[in-house]
């Protein structure tokens, strides 16, 4: 039986990476990268553990998901990180 493992972004590159649009801090929940931003809720996708920050790649998820997986990754929206 096969299991996926999510492949997990370093800490210190997660630190230095932002959200190319708003330019705010990112988290990792999954596969995937979510801006923290509450406003835009872009997310990015991870590939073969590497963090694809295009622009072209982003996907806006709906306020329900945001609030979720901020709530996973133990974030407020009142962290918003952005600058």
């Amino acid at each position: 039986m096969s299991v996926d493992k999510v492949t997990r972004v370093d800490n210190i590159w997660l630190e230095k990476l932002a959200c190319p649009r708003t330019r705010c801090r990112l988290v990792q929940v999954d596969d995937w990268l979510y801006a923290t931003d509450p406003e835009s809720r872009y997310r990015y996708p991870i590939r073969d553990g590497i963090p694809i920050l295009l622009i072209d790649e982003s996907e806006e998820v709906t306020k329900e998901e945001y609030e979720r997986v901020m709530q996973l990754a133990n974030q407020t929206q009142d962290e918003a990180d952005c600058g």
